[in-house]
């Protein structure tokens, strides 16, 4: 039976040895085996299956309490395909917000830059587009926050 250990998970997962044993003290993962001899932990390729698991939830915004809500309906199966579904809908709509939000500030800085940029070249029209662009973007950003 092949072991790793956690610098191995480490590299495997991206995720970082600290972050292994909090999920280890939390109770996301675990409990992970010792070595007899000196006490290191030795992962096994079921662990792995959960920690690659957890590393893209992490990587997409999911919390702890929903990580362990998902491991939970994952270890029912079929039987909380509905509830696995809706929790990642929730967390998809949350990042479509992020999205959105992101994209306001992007569009007021891009207007923002506009506007500089004629007053830099001295085209008063421009400028008085950019300025009026610019109020909309900012009325985009408050919708954002």
């Amino acid at each position: 039976m092949t072991t790793y250990t956690i610098q191995d998970v480490s590299r495997r997962s991206g995720l970082s040895e600290p972050t292994l044993r909090y999920y280890e003290d939390v109770g996301l993962i675990g409990p992970i085996e010792r070595d007899e001899n000196n006490g290191h932990r030795r992962y096994h390729d079921e662990d792995l299956v959960v920690i690659e698991a957890l590393a893209c939830l992490r990587a997409v915004g999911v919390g702890i309490e929903d990580m362990r809500t998902y491991l939970a309906n994952r270890a029912r199966g079929r039987a909380a395909a509905a509830e696995q579904r809706d929790l990642l809908l929730r967390h998809a709509e949350r990042v479509e917000a992020e999205i959105a939000a992101q994209q306001a500030r992007l569009g007021y800085l891009r207007v923002k830059a506009a506007m500089w940029d004629a007053r830099d070249r001295g085209d008063s029209a421009a400028e008085t587009e950019a300025t009026q662009r610019l109020m909309e973007a900012v009325g985009r950003l408050e919708v954002a926050r």
